[in-house]
Order: structure tokens, then sequence, then C-alpha cells
């Protein structure tokens, strides 16, 4: 929330894509005015895709800043999805215009390396508005990665799964192999590595 004192500021963060076998982890940092006029805004998991749309261009018109981020696959790879996606989140609000006098931050841990206040909240997405416009933009940005990969290679479905553990996901994998954007660390990947006699 942000009053007209910019120095009263604090921004939502959140995250997309931590589960998924495939491709970033996608982050949003929104810094939300007191009058902001978003209706049914909430978890962005909650709403539908034609909602999400329809909230993300009105987050972007209204938020005193905003911005996304993500760490890659790669990255997930160095260093574990957990502190890849707190890397993601340190990079959201390193990336917004306006400095936040500090974060909320969607679950029970931080991002390290803050020089602002930090609050985790679990299950912020549903309780804290800003954290619900971080999580919009984030699923938002990261089907629309989904989407390039489905039309990169259509076989895979990732328009439908988005990427995730479902059997359809598994099926693919087992009978098309991995793609570079598969993350490497995931045990579902390095079986199918595996078989391949790549891993």
């Amino acid at each position: 929330m942000c009053s007209s004192d910019l120095n009263a500021c604090w921004a939502g963060v959140d995250e997309v894509g931590r589960g998924s076998l495939i491709g970033s982890v996608v982050t949003a940092a929104v810094i939300l005015p007191d009058d902001f006029n978003l209706p049914g805004l909430t978890d962005s998991k909650k709403l539908s895709e034609k909602r999400r749309l329809a909230l993300v261009e009105q987050i972007q018109q209204q938020a005193v800043a905003w911005y996304v981020a993500e760490a890659t696959a790669a990255e997930v790879d160095e260093m574990n999805v957990l502190q890849a996606s707190l890397l993601a989140m340190r990079r959201a609000v390193e990336g917004l215009a306006v400095q936040p006098e500090g974060v909320w931050v969607d679950g029970n841990r931080c991002p390290q390396g803050l020089t602002i206040p930090c609050q985790a909240i679990v299950k912020g997405d549903l309780t804290v508005p800003a954290i619900s416009a971080a999580s919009i933009l984030a699923k938002v940005a990261r089907d629309a990665q989904m989407q390039a990969l489905h039309d990169a290679y259509p076989q895979y479905g990732f328009n439908q799964h988005k990427g995730y553990p479902t059997k359809a996901h598994f099926a693919t994998l087992a009978q098309y192999g991995a793609l570079p954007e598969h993350r490497r660390s995931f045990a579902p990947v390095q079986a199918v590595l595996a078989q391949m006699g790549l891993f």
C-alpha cells in the first residue's frame, strides 16, 4: 500500500512456478496506492485466465510501481528452487521504479540481501492486496512463457499443464525426452535423462 507520502510505500511480492518441472520461477513486486480500485483482487490461482488478464491491465495502470523478474531454470538447478525463488523476489523488489519502505512476501521466508524491512505472510496472496496483485502479474507472465514453449514444442502441451508434474507432462517427457528448458535437478527430469543415458 502507498499513501501520498511515497516514504510510506510497502510492496507486495509473490512467485509462480516453484513446482514446475520446466522454465523460470517468475516473481512480481507491486506497490498499490491507498485508493486502488481492483474489484475481485485475490490469489491468482482462484481467478479465471480472463479475469487475470483484465486485472493485469488494471494493476499496471493503478500501481505506484510494479516489476516482474525471474530466476532461470539453470539458476534453479544451481542453487535449488527455494533459493532461486528468493533471488527472483529480490530482483523484483530491486527492479521497482519507486523504492518501497518495506515488503510483504507471500510465504514464510524473506529474500536475503534486502536493505529494507520484510514481513513474510503465509497465504498473504489471500489477505494482502499488494501480494494478490503481485501473484496475478507473476502468473500471467509465467503463463505467457509457457505459451511460448507450447508454440515451440506443441507436442508437450505446456499450454495445458504449464510445466507442472501432471500425468500428461510425465507422458510427454517419457515419449519425447527432456528439453533444454527442463530443470535437471528435479527428480522426474533426472529419471528421463537417466533413461536416455544423459544423467
